[in-house]
């Protein structure tokens, strides 16, 4: 009996053991919370797993795509930045991989960033055949102008986002004009979200910029109209994203890559379990942009979104977490 004590006592001690070492392992972390939706609530699922599922000391900072990768990779500061958006810095993000200074964990969002023109779901199911710009095109009828309704109308965002460049360029290319449409330009973040919540609403037609994931098209539905073309990134380079190019030709509107980064030293000290964590944490543009809606129809924070995707998807994320941190995770929330 004294023996069966004396095991099982240690079988504990060793088990006790082993999670400290975990918990020590990964210590301090720092996690960046981009100033956008999506990156907040990332940032604080992150925060909530490897503090309850994995015993760290995780706390979130404040960052931007940019100063963010950069500290990355110059001062080893901070520790994890759960969406990196790598297409808008692929140098320094490649130098850094490269040098031994980032380690890229997973590409977070699996299906890719999405931009792009979009038209509502209720009016790609009654016109099937509208698929394309070309077929958007041919159609003026279905996305009547607000102020002319014998033109149609494509939806710009504001000035000074490269979406609106890029729309304006690809409204010349597949010749816009002359198929009896009107760009408008809608002002703001907020009269782009505005026009298709009114067609939405009144069931109209509608044409236009956004992008995905957004909680907008997590409330209203919409399907990306297909280019017609293959992705030329040279032509990309040197007209559709630029504004004063007189002569932009028809192209495909590529994907971003969105990925966690990590900085080389913390994947060192991080421990398997929690590095296999973040390599296998992705999920979809369908699945944000659920998240984000009701985000935002419950003016809910980062943490709130994060505790509520827990509770409603644990079919999703117990695949990424191991199954004593999946037991962890479950009895804190």
């Amino acid at each position: 009996m004294k023996e069966l004590f004396a095991s099982t006592c240690l079988a504990a001690a060793m088990l006790a053991y082993g999670s400290a070492a975990q918990a020590a392992e990964c210590g301090d972390v720092t996690i960046a919370s981009m100033n956008w939706q999506s990156a907040e609530v990332l940032a604080s699922l992150d925060k909530f797993i490897l503090n309850e599922g994995y015993g760290c000391n995780a706390e979130i900072i404040q960052g931007d795509t940019v100063p963010t990768i950069t500290s990355m990779t110059e001062k080893g500061q901070p520790d994890i930045a759960p969406e990196g958006w790598v297409d808008l810095l692929p140098d320094v993000v490649n130098a850094g991989v490269k040098n031994g200074k980032l380690v890229v964990a997973s590409t977070v969002l699996s299906d890719g960033a999405v931009q792009g023109w979009w038209i509502p779901k209720y009016l790609a199911d009654a016109h099937p055949d509208v698929k394309t710009i070309d077929d958007v095109l041919k159609h003026p009828e279905l996305f009547p102008d607000p102020e002319d309704k014998s033109k149609g109308a494509i939806h710009n965002g504001p000035q000074g986002w490269g979406g609106t460049v890029v729309t304006s360029q690809l409204f010349k290319a597949y010749g816009g004009e002359k198929a009896n449409f009107t760009l408008v330009d809608t002002g703001s973040a907020a009269g782009l979200d505005g026009s298709i919540a009114k067609a939405y609403e009144r069931k109209q037609g509608w044409v236009g910029y956004y992008w995905a994931p957004t909680a907008l098209l997590g409330k209203y539905e919409m399907v990306k109209v297909e280019h017609g073309v293959d992705y030329d990134a040279a032509e990309w380079k040197r007209c559709n994203t630029v504004t004063d190019c007189p002569d932009p030709k028809r192209n495909d509107w590529p994907k971003d890559t969105v990925q966690t980064l990590v900085t080389k030293p913390f994947s060192e000290r991080a421990g398997e379990d929690v590095m296999a964590y973040l390599s296998k944490r992705a999920w979809t543009n369908d699945t944000v942009n659920k998240l984000m809606a009701w985000m935002t129809d419950n003016q809910a924070s980062g943490d709130d979104g994060a505790k509520h995707f827990l509770e409603e998807n644990e079919a999703l994320w117990k695949d990424w977490v191991s199954p004593e941190a999946a037991e962890k995770i479950k009895a804190a929330l």
